[in-house]
Parts: structure tokens; C-alpha cells; sequence
């Protein structure tokens, strides 16, 4: 690793194997059999979506994660610019995700363990380089699928916060369900993050709240005063509360053809233009735009061009 390295973007968390099959109506009774139009196995995981979508941003990057010691492994690693990541093998096999598209674009998923188990933040630590400067942001994704890097998160926030990176945080679902525990663990990152990426489901489902600015208000009384939380609305957009100040920005009415991956393209996209220096409210439309191209081409399309 090169001590000087200049890339103002660092990605941990959860690589793995996608197989995404399309469309279903409504859940089969069990024993039966239904034929999908259409699958596609692919790289994926929050953090491995991120580093795809900056990669088709033309956006350098650092992507530090773990695969593990098989085909999948081997397969997936060649699925990712090379120059932007950073491979840690383990001994487990790669972990896989079956996404289940629903008619209307919603999707469900099911993950198989896998070497997301067994991943560290003692493995980790080392690849931190010093931050290239203030604009900088190091991203986790992802880390209530590892149960190691979940219970060590905060010693990682640390260790980026002492080499100058600002800290963005998307969690994601939790398998368990949001229990006392799992909420524990949000709070706390949410206390010591400097951006909060999540959508609207996991925003009821942290808060419990039955109204939405509730929930932002709830987030927020827990996160720094100058942090910034995002909320990813789907087809209604995002929205970015920092300080006093709020961001709107509405997606683009498009056709849904696959939404897996469509928050991890967001953040992509909005941390891409954070370092870059542009507006909040700028860097929110380039989230939003970016998500719907991806959700609405295939094969996916980051860039207009």
C-alpha cells in the first residue's frame, strides 16, 4: 500500500456473489416450482455495489474487503477494477445472496453466511492509509451481515477519524431484526459518524417512529451536530438533513427493471461528489440520478453517455 496514496474515497464492507432472479409475482406455496423471465448472476454485496458504481463513475477509489477461498472468490475478484481494491482471503466459502425481484421493482433477499463471518477489523486496520485531505470520506457498508467488524465497528471509526477521514456509515437490514441490540449498535456509529446513509424502511425500523420527520428527528438527536444524515426514498427521492438545513431532491420517473444495488449506486454517487467539492444539494441529485439510471437500464448504465 502506498503511504502517499491520493484516492479521497475508502470502501469497507461486504463483497459477495448476487444471483438475481426476476420477476415474481407473489411468493410460490412451498413444494411448487415457478419460472422466472429472467436471471443474472453478479458481483455484489453493499460495499462490492459501491466500488462497481464508482468504477462507472470513473471515480478512483479504494475498495478494502474480504472473499473467500474458492471459484466464487476467485470470480468475483476479477469482476472489480483491480487498481481500485484491495482482496483479503479467508478460508471460508464466498458468501451468496439470492435477490428476489417483485413486480414493481421490490426485492427480497436471502444470504447464505460464508466468509462475511469471518470477517475482522484487525484485518482491516492495516489498510488504512492517512487521508488525502478534509474532503475525504471512508466508507463501511454492510456490517450487520459480519458479525466481527458489527461488534468492532467503533474501533474502525476511531482508526479513520486518527488518520483524518470523515466517516460515512450504511449498515443496512439487519438479519436479526432491529432488536435492542442491533439498535445499540446503530446508535453508537450514529453518534460518532460524519454521514448517515440509509433508506426509509430502516429508518422506521431503527426508530420505530409511526411519522417520518419524527424518525429524521429521532437520528438526529443522536448524530454530531454538524453530521449529515441522508435518507434514500426509492422512487420518491432522498433527502439530507444537516444542521438546521434541509435537502430535497425527487427521482426521475423511470422504469424498474432491477433495483438491487440502487442505495449502494446512491452512495456511490453522493460521496463521489462530497470530494469533489460540490453542494449537498448537488451532490444529492448526482445520488439520485445516478440510482435511477442503474435501476432502469440493463445491461446498467452509470454514466448518460
Amino acid at each position: 500500500m502506498n503511504c502517499q496514496d491520493t484516492r479521497q474515497i475508502l470502501v469497507f464492507g461486504n463483497v459477495n456473489v448476487d444471483l438475481v432472479l426476476g420477476e415474481l409475482a407473489g411468493w410460490p406455496a412451498v413444494g411448487t416450482e415457478v419460472q422466472m423471465d429472467r436471471s443474472e448472476t453478479r458481483p455484489g454485496g453493499s460495499a462490492g455495489n459501491t466500488s462497481l458504481a464508482l468504477s462507472g463513475l470513473n471515480v478512483l477509489h479504494r475498495l478494502v474487503a474480504s472473499v473467500g477461498h474458492d471459484f466464487f472468490g476467485e470470480w468475483l475478484k476479477d469482476q472489480f477494477d483491480g487498481k481500485c481494491c484491495e482482496w483479503l482471503s479467508c478460508p471460508d466459502p464466498t458468501t451468496v445472496t439470492v435477490g428476489l425481484v417483485h413486480e414493481g421493482g421490490d426485492r427480497a433477499f436471502f444470504t447464505s453466511p460464508g466468509h462475511l463471518l469471518s470477517a475482522r477489523v484487525d484485518q482491516l486496520l492495516p489498510n488504512i492509509h492517512a487521508a488525502p485531505d478534509a474532503r475525504s470520506i471512508a466508507l463501511i457498508s454492510g456490517q450487520f451481515l459480519m458479525p466481527f467488524i458489527r461488534d468492532d465497528a467503533l474501533t474502525l471509526m476511531g482508526a479513520l477519524k486518527d488518520r483524518g477521514w470523515q466517516v460515512a456509515i450504511d449498515p443496512g437490514w439487519p438479519p436479526e431484526g432491529w432488536t435492542a441490540e442491533n439498535i445499540g449498535f446503530m446508535r453508537a456509529w450514529l453518534s460518532n459518524c460524519d454521514y448517515a446513509l440509509i433508506n426509509e424502511d430502516e429508518l422506521y425500523g431503527l426508530t420505530g417512529a409511526a411519522e417520518f420527520e419524527a424518525g429524521c428527528a429521532l437520528v438526529r438527536s443522536v448524530m454530531p451536530a454538524d453530521g449529515h444524515l441522508v435518507i434514500k426514498m426509492g422512487q420518491a427521492g432522498a433527502r439530507c438533513y444537516v444542521g438546521q438545513q434541509v435537502y430535497s431532491c425527487a427521482s426521475p420517473t423511470v422504469d424498474v427493471i432491477d433495483s438491487v444495488g440502487a442505495g449502494d449506486t446512491f452512495n456511490a454517487a453522493f460521496i463521489a461528489g462530497v470530494v469533489r467539492g460540490v453542494s449537498v444539494q448537488t451532490a444529492l441529485a448526482q445520488g439520485v440520478e445516478t440510482a435511477a439510471r442503474v435501476i432502469s437500464t440493463y445491461p446498467r448504465r452509470y454514466t448518460a453517455d
